[in-house]
This record gives structure tokens, sequence and C-alpha cells, in this order.
């Protein structure tokens, strides 16, 4: 591993099957207990883990097409679905924007 043998490409997913495709959440979560015997680690789904990530990455801003194809979603529209309730209301940059375009101070 010092080498850099062994290195995961850049967009390799964390939990994966042997062939790198995504592994179902209820198999992660179900295989979690052998992993929590063997590490310390506070007692947390996958789910959690999964919901946490996706929360953080929009509150950072991050597109909503790059979260969709982080989690796995076959679409952004189930992104959304799932965590429009994350999204703020605040339409500031919707006003400073079309302002911006129609030269309005």
């Amino acid at each position: 591993m010092k080498l850099g043998l062994g290195k995961l490409p850049e967009h390799a997913l964390l939990f994966a099957s042997i062939e790198g495709k995504p592994l179902r959440p209820s198999k992660v979560s179900s295989d979690r207990g052998t992993l929590a015997d063997r590490i310390e680690a506070p007692e947390i789904t996958f789910h959690g883990l999964r919901h946490t990530h996706a929360s953080q990455l929009i509150n950072a801003g991050v597109d909503i097409v790059t979260i969709s194809t982080r989690l796995g979603h076959a679409k952004p529209s189930v992104t959304l679905a799932i965590y429009a309730h994350m999204f703020t209301t605040d339409d500031s940059k919707a006003a400073a924007a079309i302002n911006a375009a129609l030269n309005v101070s």
C-alpha cells in the first residue's frame, strides 16, 4: 500500500461488490454486526451514515446530480424526493442572479 499498489480509483465506491458495483444498503447493514465486533464504533446504521453523508453534501452546496450519483440513485429526482426538506427556501441567490442578468441594482 505504501507504494500505491492496490490503490482504489478516485471514484471507487466505499461499499462495493467484488465487481465494483454498489451494494444494496440492506446488505451492508446486515454485515455491519461483524464489523462492529472488530472495531470500536458508535452504534450507527449504514442508512444513518448514508443520510448523514447526503445531508453534509447538501449543506456544503454540492449539486443534486453529484449527490444523486454518489448515493447510487437512478435519477436526481429520487434524491430530491427524499432530501427536499434539507434545501433552504432562501431565494436570495436566485433574485441576485436575475437582477444581475437584467442589470437591476
